[in-house]
């Protein structure tokens, strides 16, 4: 069983990219999360790291390429960065949030 995301940050990154793969016909599940806190001279916030499963099909590669770009909303914090390493059904994701007091 996999660990469960700790950070409010992690819960919502997840639940949004389980929520948009669901609307993009896309086949994911999350296998493995993994955090850890980052912080600049300014800002505050955590990287991310999301191991996923993937059916390789049409919908899921058009979610994963729509991903990079997506507007993945979570409530006071703010995607700043998304990358993603793609292997035959697997995806791993490295994500930076940082809080947005204004969300």
């Amino acid at each position: 069983m996999m660990p469960a995301p700790v950070t409010d940050a992690a819960v919502l990154l997840v639940r949004a990219l389980r929520i948009s793969a669901r609307a993009a016909g896309a086949a994911v599940v999350v296998c493995a999360t993994d955090e850890r806190s980052w912080a600049s001279a300014i800002f505050a916030g955590v990287r991310h790291r999301i191991d996923l499963q993937v059916d390789q099909n049409t919908a899921t590669d058009d979610w994963l390429a729509a991903l990079l770009e997506a507007d993945l909303p979570l409530r006071g914090h703010l995607v700043a960065d998304l990358t993603l390493d793609r292997h035959p059904g697997q995806v791993r994701l490295e994500v930076l949030t940082i809080e947005n007091d204004d969300a």
